[in-house]
């Protein structure tokens, strides 16, 4: 058994019992010793057979590396240092970084500086955030350098999980750093480590350091958290099999690949969140809709899976869903496992699979993406029905007189009545909660699903005329800022408008649309808003023009002509593109008033019988349904369901798992995929890095950083922030639009990993242009 020490010390003891790895020799002395005689410590380093190397000098301070704090990256360490003059310029340098407390026994210690450096990184025991059982390894394979993950830059940095319950070996080499910690429990007694290491060009493990992993909670029960894997493993090997009814041999599940449920909810929503989510989209109304707009029909299949408690998406029943309902089965088939493939090659574009990954609309430059699958085993007669079928369905969506977008905007402006109506009825709060949702599916998320569509499809023909040249990328940008959201009234109207007129037309808005522990714009202004006399009668900017050229004009007019699209009308194209994304935004405003309604009544139907907020949001929304179904006692029925729902989720907070699963050995070890975020607008932004929860002051002209968003964070856009960063979102999210709306640079949807690293930054720059995030300190 060995005990932790100073760091120096440690990793003396540990040199002489390691042998899953390497521990450079190392020249370790006081503070004090170096003060007092220089000379002697020069004359003892070089006795080293390695000091004529290159050198790192490291601190070894009193409490650093402690199980209450491990003081990571506070004191100083110097590279790449050669010869005495350096030495004892960084011996120094190292010194000055400690506190100056009289008499603390302070170290400094000298190793050799480790060549050749394939990969280092920095390895957990277990996940010190929720207690979960996991090896967590953060790793940089592309610098060279040994202290890339604990510097704090951004990007090429990626991370490894593994279960230690997993009945599967950790991948190559990953499985040496396993065995590195296993063996490093056992000689230090403990569970919870965090140490450095890297592996060398020649495949070495050397340990930098091994300290005590300070963990903020109890650890999670270990054979639940197996038991529980174990089913989502198992789920997830059914979906290996073929599915009747569908086409494609095999399923993935992922977080964002339609619908977006890690942007709407969030990868560990509340039960209630998640339940109302499934109730209101993804259960069945998704499907609907799909198929009304000429596509597939899976109205039987759920398109959200709960594994764990975490949401995901069916990615089989989804592609599917995708396909022209002309298509042949054969082509279909064919176009399933192609899709299915690409994706689990490509996992970084999980968060925008209809960009990169499937073809589910047309575009003026389809032919020219079409033509790669030629490299895959198509026929130049199979694309060409394919795109036969996507135009024609295409021309469906896009044609006013087939009354697609006009009927769905009309079944909104019908919700805005029934809402009323069954507000100002006599029925008692669990009818009214009922029959909000009722109508929300019926006459708000079902429209919503259409006009989200017709709103994909629009932003993608403006692309593809960017892609063929006709538009510039300038265009593009100053056409999305002219369009009149609602989002974009919001802001105009907060500078506007008086605080009670204001909060009267949006104060239904919540951060979190799905979330009951949210406030309401209307409940808690004072977090979001600053009503300052000043404020009202506000001049908001101009807005830079849109117009096209006569020569862009025709040539648009020749393409609709040679497509057969529209009778070459140019005006009725640029009519749907607007009434369409428009028409997107105003129909999820309207639909989220209905929710957020029936949000607040369930609010106030647990307080009558004693419970919180907080506790409700454990429930699952089946309880108002089986309340208004039948005699069932509610007081009942809501503890049950939350009792139920507070034991699960707090499982679900322990787990991990990957935001794409492709086989069942991703429930037990996995890398996140390196992401490729969106980049919205051409702009650039520096500015101090904030989060939502910091005081409004501080918003304006600073980099804001969010997990995710959805139209409930507009607030956001009335505080001046220079730029923002979200965690998950796609290139046609709602944020990604606001931002393009209001020309303010975005990165939407970088990614657990470089969000992370953005986070630990205190001043960053968005460079937009050249897709850069740039952390300046």
């Amino acid at each position: 058994m060995t005990v932790f020490g100073t760091k120096a010390g440690t990793l003396e003891r540990l040199r002489e019992q390691v042998t899953q790895a390497r521990v450079l020799p190392l020249l370790q002395f006081s503070v004090e010793e170096w003060r007092a005689s220089q000379a002697a410590v020069l004359a003892r380093l070089r006795l080293q057979s390695w000091s004529g190397q290159p050198l790192i000098v490291r601190s070894s301070a009193a409490g650093e590396d402690g199980a209450a704090a491990s003081h990571a990256g506070r004191y100083e360490s110097v590279l790449d240092v050669h010869g005495e003059g350096e030495t004892i310029v960084a011996v120094n340098q190292v010194i000055a970084s400690y506190p100056p407390e009289a008499g603390a026994p302070h170290d400094v210690f000298i190793q050799p500086m480790l060549a050749d450096i394939a990969v280092s990184g920095v390895a957990f025991s277990a996940n010190p955030n929720n207690g979960g059982h996991y090896i967590i390894i953060n790793y940089d394979d592309s610098s060279g350098a040994s202290d890339t993950v604990t510097a704090g830059t951004v990007g090429g940095l990626k991370t490894y999980y593994y279960f230690k319950g997993s009945p599967e070996p950790p991948a190559a080499p990953w499985d040496r750093v396993v065995a590195l910690i296993r063996e490093l429990e056992s000689l230090l007694m403990t569970a919870s480590l965090d140490l450095e290491f890297a592996l060398d060009a020649g495949g070495c493990l050397y340990l930098f350091q091994a300290r005590p992993l300070a963990v903020v909670c109890e650890p999670a029960d270990l054979q639940e958290q197996i038991e529980l894997l174990q089913r989502i493993a198992d789920k997830v090997a059914q979906g290996q099999q073929r599915q009747p009814y569908l086409y494609g041999s095999k399923t993935v599940y992922g977080v964002m690949p339609d619908w977006n449920p890690a942007e709407i909810i969030g990868i560990r929503p509340r039960p209630l969140a998640l339940s109302l989510y499934k109730e209101l989209v993804t259960d069945s109304i998704w499907a609907y809709q799909r198929s009304r707009y000429g596509y597939q029909n899976v109205r039987s299949f759920p398109l959200l899976i709960d594994l764990g408690g975490m949401p995901y998406i069916d990615v089989r029943v989804s592609f599917n869903s995708f396909l022209p309902r002309e298509l042949e089965p054969p082509l279909s088939e064919k176009l399933l496992d192609y899709y299915m493939q690409r994706l689990i090659n490509n996992p970084k574009h999980h968060d925008k699979v209809e960009f990169e990954i499937i073809f589910s609309c047309f575009t003026f430059d389809l032919d020219r993406q079409l033509s790669g699958l030629l490299e895959h085993g198509f026929t130049s007669a199979e694309l060409h029905r394919l795109a036969q079928c996507l135009k024609a369905l295409t021309n469906q969506i896009v044609c006013p007189d087939n009354g697609l977008l006009g009927s769905d905007l009309e079944r909104i402006e019908e919700l805005e009545a029934r809402r009323a109506t069954m507000m100002d009825s006599s029925l008692d709060k669990v009818s009214k909660i009922y029959w909000l949702l009722e109508d929300c599916k019926r006459y708000g998320t079902l429209p919503f699903a259409g006009l989200a569509r017709g709103g994909f499809i629009a932003v993608q023909l403006l692309r593809s005329l960017v892609a063929i040249g006709i538009l510039s990328d300038t265009d593009y940008e100053h056409y999305m800022s002219s369009l009149e959201t609602v989002s974009g009234r919001i802001s105009q109207d907060y500078g506007q408008l008086e605080e009670t007129e204001f909060l009267a037309k949006y104060g239904h808005l919540r951060p979190g649309t799905y979330e009951l522990c949210s406030p309401r714009y209307d409940e808690a202004p004072e977090q979001y808003f600053a009503f300052e006399p000043s404020r009202a009668g506000k001049e908001t900017a101009d807005k830079p023009p849109f117009f096209l050229s006569l020569a862009q004009y025709r040539r648009i007019q020749a393409l609709l002509q040679e497509h057969g699209l529209l009778g070459g009308d140019v005006l009725r194209l640029f009519d749907f593109l607007k009434t369409a994304i428009e028409g997107r935004e105003y129909s999820k405003f309207v639909f989220t008033k209905s929710l957020s309604e029936a949000l607040r009544l369930f609010g106030e139907v647990a307080a009558e019988y004693g419970l919180s907020k907080e506790e409700a949001s454990y429930a699952n929304i089946l309880v108002i349904k089986r309340a208004y179904e039948s005699d069932g006692d509610l007081r009942s029925l809501l503890r049950s369901s939350i009792e139920q729902g507070r034991r699960r989720h707090r499982a679900t907070l322990q787990l991990e798992l990957p935001p794409l699963i492709t086989e069942p050995a991703d429930v037990w070890r996995f890398s996140y995929p390196e992401c490729e975020p969106n980049y919205i607008t051409l702009r650039e932004a520096t500015g101090p890095v904030v989060f939502p929860e910091d005081a409004r002051e501080r918003l304006e002209g600073s980099i804001l950083l969010l997990p995710s968003a959805d139209p409930g964070y507009d607030w956001i856009f009335s505080t001046g922030i220079a730029g923002f960063v979200t965690m998950y979102g796609g290139a046609n999210s709602h944020m990604a639009i606001r931002a393009g709306e209001l020309s303010i640079p975005a990165v939407v949807g970088a990614g657990e990993v470089l969000y992370r690293r953005c986070s630990q930054a205190e001043l960053l720059t968005i460079d937009c242009a050249s897709k850069q995030l740039r952390v300046i300190r």
